[in-house]
């Protein structure tokens, strides 16, 4: 099977790759493992939340010239234009975000707690500087879901001087699938709540439990295929009403994935799901194809190829007593020689092997027993010198780099 440019890997990274280059006109395969992180997600994309210090950024297109000259984002060039090509992306598959590149805002967490972020789904509670624009709110949950804690998001709210109320609803529906505790997670009640008719019997459970409140929020947990039914519970609830993210799995995070996807294939690419490459051919400084798991016996050639395959997570890299290794191709890895030096004691503290990663050239080739490869690429998480935890900036990473190495391998 030949392409223009294979990409291992299918989560936020892979798939802003292959979105880029088929709209360029390449035929493009994705070799996906299955779920991506995106599942995990929160709603919110990050470009950069905290600077190297700590403190929180509000200009992330000016904080990250001041980022060590290994971060990935060195790599990207003009980074405004490239997060500015990331919302088009965005918004032509369908996802609708609010937020800019020159101005982070905030947004709430399942645990109470304030968190900067780049772009946010339109339909969450966001807001600027340390006070929300009201004065009571109704806190919402179903009743007997777990993954929504609303004592601690209670207590969030209100150290930013809001008045909040705890207050339980449910449907028939929600009450049958309350049965089997398995099913009230968050996909599972998105499943349950997927149709008009149900909505709108939400709609004036909440209306019916919202008293004096001048804000209504809720757990995520509406409009897995798109925010359809979201902006109609929206338009429904006869006071502001706004979700907040909720402890994984990720309704928004979900349906982000399904969205690339299609917007992916839309355009003419090939989807491999459910499959891993293993190993590669090369011949001098050139990748030519690469074996997977389930095509036993196919090849898939290319001009280009793309490693999108995420950090220790998602096993594209890996490590054992002595080593930090990327497992597909063998491309050298930038990693601390003492494993001591790997972690820190302090769970708090930034723990080093978040920065470790696959080495690549300025325009993110990458390199294998210190040779660049001419024709292979690497974007995302799998790159080293970039602590997504510490510096709050995991999607931006992912997505400018993707566009990077998109724009780089077209312009060839």
């Amino acid at each position: 099977m030949k392409f223009n440019t294979v990409i291992m890997g299918g989560g936020l990274s892979g798939l802003t790759c292959g979105i880029a280059l088929a709209k360029a006109g390449q035929k493009v395969a994705v070799v996906a493992t299955g779920q991506s992180s995106l599942h995990f997600g929160s709603g919110s994309l990050d470009l950069l939340g905290y600077d190297a210090q700590g403190a929180v950024v509000t200009n992330p297109v000016e904080a990250i010239k001041a980022l060590p000259e290994s971060h990935p984002y060195n790599k990207v060039g003009d980074v405004a234009a490239a997060a500015a090509q990331a919302q088009t992306l965005l918004a032509e598959a369908g996802i609708k975000v609010n937020g800019r590149a020159t101005a982070n805002h905030n947004r709430l967490t399942p645990i109470g707690a304030v968190k900067p972020a780049w772009l946010t789904l339109d339909e969450y509670l966001t807001f600027d500087g340390d006070k929300l624009q009201c004065k009571k709110v109704a806190l919402m949950n179903i009743i007997g879901y777990l993954d929504f804690p609303t004592k601690f998001i209670a207590e969030g709210l209100r150290k930013m001087d809001v008045e909040v109320e705890v207050k339980p609803i449910t449907l028939h529906e929600l009450n049958e699938a309350r049965k089997s505790p398995t099913e009230m997670r968050a996909t599972n009640i998105a499943k349950v709540l997927g149709n008009e008719e149900l909505v709108m019997h939400l709609a004036a459970e909440i209306n019916s439990k919202a008293g004096d409140a001048d804000m209504v929020l809720l757990p995520a947990v509406l409009g897995i295929k798109n925010d359809a039914l979201a902006q109609l519970l929206k338009e429904q609830v006869r006071v502001p009403m706004h979700f907040v993210a909720t402890i994984p799995p990720s309704v928004p995070g979900t349906r982000m994935q399904a969205l690339l996807r299609k917007r992916f294939e839309a355009l003419g690419g090939t989807f491999l799901n459910g499959d891993r490459a293993v190993k590669g051919t090369f011949a001098g400084s050139m990748l030519k194809s690469i074996e997977t798991e389930k095509l036993e016996g196919t090849k898939l050639e290319a001009e280009n190829f793309v490693l999108a395959t995420g950090s220790f997570m998602g096993r594209g890299l890996v490590s054992d007593y002595e080593k930090v290794y990327e497992p597909v191709l063998g491309l050298d890895v930038d990693y601390i020689a003492d494993r001591t030096q790997w972690t820190r004691d302090n769970v708090f503290e930034a723990q080093p092997y978040m920065e470790f990663g696959v080495k690549t050239d300025a325009q993110l080739h990458t390199v294998k027993d210190g040779k660049v490869l001419a024709n292979v690429y690497a974007v995302g998480q799998v790159l080293s010198g970039n602590n997504k935890v510490k510096l709050a900036s995991g999607e931006g990473v992912d997505m400018l780099t993707a566009i990077t190495v998109a724009n780089n391998i077209i312009k060839k």
